[in-house]
């Protein structure tokens, strides 16, 4: 296996305003950006060959990772000029691969944190002799979900849209957002055009008698659409939950970038990460949550479960749990944040403007 797509041309609307001006795999977590930690694993896995399928804000992708040198990687880019789908964008960069017509070639989504076994996964493809392979996992509660069942040999026997009825959850593997395919399948995929590898390319695959391939790894999963997933996701990578070897710094309560400046009363836990530049005021307690490069805690602040933009302010005594701060927003003293709250990008919210009672 030398060789991957990763897919990373999606705006991120769900984690705006993280998104507004930085896609999403761009947002740091756990110290870099989250497509980082996708990069380090891959090259781990002994992947030397990567396409970035890009889109939304394709410009900031290749000043940051260059050739991939850095990383041991050879990477190139591909820019959608019209957002193509998962299927769409993956027949888009065909033209750069290398492999030949019976070879592997891996495919990541750009919004996945796993600790998936690639090795394995491709293993798996190989052995079985699929056109496709698919990593799956298994959830509690599937029905936000595709639902993948597979026969006693791992063959997938059906893709299931989210049910709506317990009638209709004849599984709990859902589709996981990693893939192995035989490099001669991608150029089935319709060119220049939409496409969803999801709801189109696979089950078209699998009614014209193709096989296809699931391998159920339930280790460490979670899908970073959301701002409490994302900072759950990097909270869980600097507490070693979940496996990268792209975190700057030893796994542990906290992780302090070098140049960040934190009070020595301060409290830092819960896997809180605190980026270059940022200040940590004294007194200030952060418990699982992102402080960006630059942002600004001030004294005696609480801050829980939340993510705070580059640049931001939180002021003297604010109280935030899983609220989402935009870059160079400024949260006046006293205020309190809870339950999801979204601060854009830029915004001043005056001191005390915003407080709960004690029966709400």
């Amino acid at each position: 296996m030398t060789e991957a797509i990763l897919l990373v041309g999606g705006k991120g609307t769900r984690l705006r305003p993280l998104t507004v001006h930085t896609p999403k795999p761009m947002v740091p977590a756990a110290g870099v950006p989250f497509l980082t930690h996708q990069l380090a694993r891959a090259r781990a896995a002994g992947v030397e060959h990567i396409v970035l399928a890009t889109s939304y804000l394709a410009e900031v992708f290749e000043p940051y990772f260059g050739d991939g040198s850095a990383l041991g990687l050879h990477i190139e880019y591909v820019t959608e000029t019209e957002p193509l789908g998962t299927g769409g964008a993956i027949r888009n960069v065909a033209s750069r691969l290398h492999s030949g017509p019976d070879e592997p070639v891996l495919i990541f989504n750009g919004d996945i944190l796993t600790g998936l076994d690639i090795r394995a996964l491709v293993a798996t493809h190989e052995d079985s002799g699929a056109d496709v392979s698919l990593h799956l996992t298994k959830v509690d509660d599937p029905r936000a979900y595709g639902l993948v069942p597979t026969d006693p040999t791992g063959r997938v026997t059906a893709f299931l849209e989210k049910p709506q009825t317990p009638e209709e959850i004849v599984t709990d593997q859902i589709n996981a957002g990693a893939y192995v395919f035989r490099r001669s399948v991608i150029d089935t995929i319709p060119e220049g055009r939409p496409v969803s590898v999801e709801r189109e390319t696979f089950p078209d695959l699998l009614a014209s008698g193709a096989h296809l391939q699931g391998m159920v790894d339930s280790t460490y999963w979670l899908d970073l659409g959301t701002p409490q997933a994302f900072v759950r996701g990097s909270a869980d990578l600097v507490l070693g939950r979940a496996p990268s070897p792209a975190v700057p710094g030893r796994c542990g309560d906290r992780l302090i970038l070098p140049s960040a400046t934190v009070a020595p009363d301060a409290k830092l836990a819960g896997g809180t990460v605190v980026g270059e530049n940022a200040v940590i005021g004294a007194g200030a307690r952060v418990d699982g949550s992102t402080v960006l490069s630059g942002a600004i805690i001030e004294p005696n602040a609480v801050v829980t479960d939340s993510l705070i933009g580059a640049g931001a302010k939180i002021g003297a005594r604010a109280v935030l749990a899983g609220a989402v701060i935009g870059d160079g927003a400024d949260v006046g003293a006293d205020n309190e944040l809870r339950d999801g709250v979204r601060v854009w990008c830029g915004a001043s919210l005056p001191a005390g403007a915003v407080r709960f009672s004690s029966d709400q």
